[in-house]
């Protein structure tokens, strides 16, 4: 045992923070450029008379083909790493921004939805296992510091819209090119670092799952995070894709207005994520799990009855509560089973992208139906699904006693 702590504590001494701030940076980047295409659907319903359906599509398309091929992304990198796929993820998502500047019709529009979420299912899971790498040990911190960047990015995108895209028009959106390019730039730099680590870890036999956890229960703890994601990722599709016109219906506020109280929701989201991995590692991640997504249901519950200022005050407990949950989900899961990193990052930030696409399709037909006031006060119960945390086996204290 004692042996055991002298190997630990180098690890833990040595966590590439330089590594990781550059992977971070990309995935601001690369999420910025993700969430303005969630910031300009009132654009684009607009420019193209498209009703809350068809809104609801451009999501599904953009989220199917980040969610559908993010694990097997991640099962392909599991067998042969590819750190040199992050710049042509970049690149992917710069050509979804271009197409996106300069659709003319709807079918076009899709495609540029398609191409934004084929780079994020290139980019999230092979980046999320060289964030594993460079964290040496301290995974929650690895994970939030990676995912920070994501969303700050994410809280970015409608500031930028608001700006800089709404004053210009929707072909400035090209203008970010240099940033896309810039990112490929440095990603090109990490994927050199990493090269000669996937090569060792491609060379070692890696456990099948941590102790004293059998493969049926490990599959169980599976399925209720599965659940988990989509009580979390269902109810914030209904903010990411339908809080601007939630804002504008029901309170009667000009577009730039409500893209600066979604940058308030997400800017919390982002504070929420950076908390919430490193409290895993002090407290156990199943706690974290469970206290994030059964905690926010007071505020879900109370936001379709509160007024202007009430509702920006429960949609920024709601970001900081819910989005803690994530980085504990990922680094649980590969917890789960070690041997597959890069499956299990896929699996679960594919998971999160379809769940949303779903949602935000789903949602938006009921909009059409019924109004944007009923789609909050359905959702306002998803997050009591958070409740089956309770049955996940405590892997920190397994680990412990091994």
């Amino acid at each position: 045992m004692s042996q055991a702590v002298a190997v630990s504590r180098p690890a833990r001494s040595s966590v590439a923070f330089g590594v990781l701030g550059s992977i971070s940076l990309c995935h601001m980047l690369n999420d910025t450029m993700q969430s303005l295409l969630l910031a300009i659907y009132p654009l684009l319903k607009q420019g193209f008379a498209l009703n809350f359906a068809q809104i609801g599509l451009i999501t599904l398309t953009y989220q199917t083909t980040a969610s559908l091929l993010q694990p097997v992304i991640g099962w392909l990198t599991d067998r042969r790493p590819q750190p040199y796929a992050l710049p042509f993820a970049m690149v992917c998502s710069l050509g979804g921004l271009l197409v996106l500047s300069a659709a003319g019709t709807y079918p076009l529009l899709l495609a540029g939805a398609a191409l934004l979420g084929t780079g994020s299912s290139i980019f999230h899971p092979e980046s999320s296992r060289i964030a594993r790498t460079a964290s040496a040990g301290r995974l929650g911190l690895g994970q939030s510091l990676f995912q920070v960047g994501g969303n700050f990015g994410t809280a970015l995108g409608p500031l930028l819209a608001a700006f800089i895209v709404l004053p210009n028009g929707r072909g400035s959106l090209s203008w970010f090119a240099a940033a896309a390019l810039c990112g490929a730039g440095i990603l090109t730099g990490v994927a050199r670092w990493y090269s000669p680590h996937a090569r060792a870890r491609a060379a070692a036999r890696r456990p099948a799952g941590p102790g004293g956890i059998s493969r049926r229960r490990a599959g169980w703890a599976l399925a209720i995070l599965i659940v988990l994601i989509f009580s979390k990722y269902f109810y914030l599709a209904s903010i990411n894709s339908y809080y601007l016109f939630y804002l504008i219906h029901h309170f009667h506020l000009r577009m730039e207005e409500a893209q600066l109280y979604l940058f308030v929701f997400l800017a919390a989201a982002a504070a929420g994520v950076v908390i919430g991995g490193p409290v895993g590692d002090r407290f156990g991640r199943k706690y974290v799990i469970w206290g994030s997504i059964v905690g926010v249901l007071p505020f879900t519950l109370a936001l379709p009855y509160a007024g202007l200022a009430w509702t920006v005050a429960l949609t920024v407990a709601i970001g900081l509560i819910l989005s803690s949950a994530f980085s504990a989900i990922v680094v649980y899961a590969t917890e789960l089973m070690p041997a597959r990193v890069g499956l299990m990052s896929g699996l679960f930030f594919g998971l999160a992208f379809g769940v949303a696409g779903v949602g935000a399709a789903a949602l938006g037909a009921l909009a059409d139906l019924t109004s944007i006031d009923t789609v909050y006060r359905v959702c306002a119960f998803l997050p009591a699904l958070g409740l089956l945390a309770v049955f996940l086996p405590n892997l920190d204290r397994r680990q412990s006693a091994a």
